[in-house]
C-alpha cells in the first residue's frame, strides 16, 4: 500500500527522498522519516495542530503511564477483532505516537501489519517519526486522508475529528473504526480549576453513518498526580487555552492532585451498503 496524492488523488511513489505522483506533484520525505502531505492550500493556520510545548507535556505525561490502561485496552480490542490477514491500520490524530507505537508492537506480535500515524501538527509528527521507526508517519488533514479507497483494515481515532464518509471511503469491506471519546466525568477536577460552573461531557452515544456499532464500553479510574504531572496534563488538553498563568503556576506547585479519567471506547464495523 502507498500514500495517495492530496492534490489529485493519484498514488504516490517513493523516489529516493521524495514522494511523487504521475502528475508530478512532489512531497519531500523529511530526514526524520515522515512525509508532509498537507499542502499549504489545505492549512487553516500557519502552524496547525498542537504546539511544541503541548507536545512535550503530552509526551512527559503519557510516558508516566497515567493512560496506560487505555492504551492496553485499545491494543486488546484490536487484537480480538482484527483477523490475522489484516495488514494496514491508521491512527488519526496520532500526536507524538504514544498509542501508535504500542498498537504497532501489539498487533505485529501475531501478524504482519503496517501501521500509519497521521496528524495535522508537524511538531508532533516530527517527534513521533524520530522515535518510532516501525510506523509510517505523515502530516496530513484528517478530513482529506491521503489513502486510496478500500485500503485500510482499521482506523483508530482518539479524540480526533474525521467525517464518517471519509472513514468509510478508505476502509476495506468490514473494516473497523475504534474511537475514544471523553465520558461525562473525564478530567472533572481539572475542569473545576478553570470553570466556575463545570459542565459534564455529553453521554450521548456517537453514531457513524455507514457503520454498525460492535461495542461500547467505559473505562475510568482516579489518577494520583503531583503538581508537575497535573501541569503537564492541563498543558496537553484544550483546557490550557482557558487557563491563566496564575492557575498554571499554582497547579504546578501542588504537592498532590487527584483527577478522574472517564473514557468511552467504541468499536464500529463498516457496512458494505451505506443507508440511504
Amino acid at each position: 500500500m502507498t500514500y495517495q496524492c492530496p492534490l489529485c488523488h493519484l498514488p504516490l511513489q517513493r523516489l529516493d527522498k521524495q514522494w511523487r505522483c504521475e502528475n508530478n506533484h512532489q512531497f519531500d520525505n523529511a530526514k526524520e522519516g515522515y512525509v508532509n502531505l498537507l499542502p499549504v492550500q489545505h492549512k487553516r493556520s500557519k502552524q496547525p495542530g498542537d504546539s511544541a510545548e503541548m507536545m512535550l507535556s503530552r509526551r512527559t505525561f503519557l510516558e508516566g503511564g497515567h493512560y496506560q490502561p487505555l492504551r492496553d485496552r485499545l491494543v486488546a480490542l484490536l487484537n480480538e477483532h482484527l483477523g490475522s490477514d489484516a495488514d494496514a491500520l491508521l491512527d488519526i490524530g496520532c500526536g507524538e505516537g504514544y498509542y501508535t507505537s504500542a498498537i504497532e508492537q501489539g498487533l505485529n506480535a501475531s501478524r504482519k501489519m503496517q501501521v500509519y500515524g497521521l496528524d495535522v501538527s508537524k511538531v508532533a509528527i516530527r517527534y513521533a517519526a524520530k522515535r518510532y521507526h516501525q510506523v509510517e508517519f505523515c502530516v496530513a488533514s484528517s478530513h482529506r486522508l491521503p489513502f486510496a479507497d478500500d485500503s485500510l483494515d482499521a482506523i483508530v481515532r482518539i479524540y480526533a475529528p474525521c467525517k464518517a464518509p471519509e472513514l468509510h471511503r478508505v476502509l476495506k469491506s468490514s473494516g473497523l473504526v475504534l474511537t475514544v471519546a471523553p465520558g461525562p466525568r473525564h478530567l472533572y477536577q481539572l475542569k473545576a480549576c478553570i470553570y466556575a460552573d463545570v459542565q459534564l461531557h455529553s453521554d450521548a452515544e456517537e453514531s457513524l453513518e455507514g457503520f454498525e456499532r460492535i461495542s461500547t464500553e467505559s473505562l475510568g479510574y482516579e489518577m494520583a498526580l503531583d503538581g508537575k504531572q497535573a501541569f503537564d496534563l492541563l498543558q496537553m488538553t484544550p483546557f490550557a487555552w482557558r487557563a491563566t498563568e496564575a492557575l498554571m503556576q499554582s497547579l504546578s506547585q501542588r504537592e498532590a492532585f487527584a483527577c478522574e479519567t472517564d473514557f468511552v471506547i467504541s468499536l464500529f464495523r463498516r457496512k458494505d451498503e451505506v443507508d440511504a
